[in-house]
């Protein structure tokens, strides 16, 4: 089971960026997927969430209108579309798959927003 996490790095206030995280070894199409992050000395949160067909999506307060997740279930990859991103959204992404007692972590990806 592989899940490779992209597309983080430096962004200055109100910038963009688009997290992909790209899936193997496992039945993608049939898991729940979500995107997390960890800043330093903070605890691991939720960022977004959604089911397996893509119908339904969760999004954390801190990050609700700003964010939006999608996947592709041709492609075995989850996207976070993350806009007007502030200082606070530094973190260490990472994606999530989850089916009734099998979860599996991605490695992380560095979000820096800085000017």
């Amino acid at each position: 089971v592989q899940l490779v996490e992209s597309g983080g790095g430096l962004v200055q206030p109100g910038g963009s960026l688009r997290l992909s995280c790209a899936t193997s070894g496992f039945t993608f199409s049939t898991y729940a997927m979500s995107w997390h992050r960890q800043a330093p000395g903070k605890a691991r949160e939720l960022v977004a969430s959604i089911g397996s067909t893509g119908g339904i999506t969760n999004y954390a307060d801190s990050m609700k209108g700003r964010v939006s997740i999608s996947r592709d279930n041709a492609k075995n990859t989850v996207y976070l579309q993350m806009n007007n991103l502030n200082p606070e959204d530094t973190a260490v992404y990472y994606c999530k798959a989850a089916r009734f007692f099998n979860t599996y972590w991605g490695q992380g990806t560095q979000v820096t927003v800085s000017s």
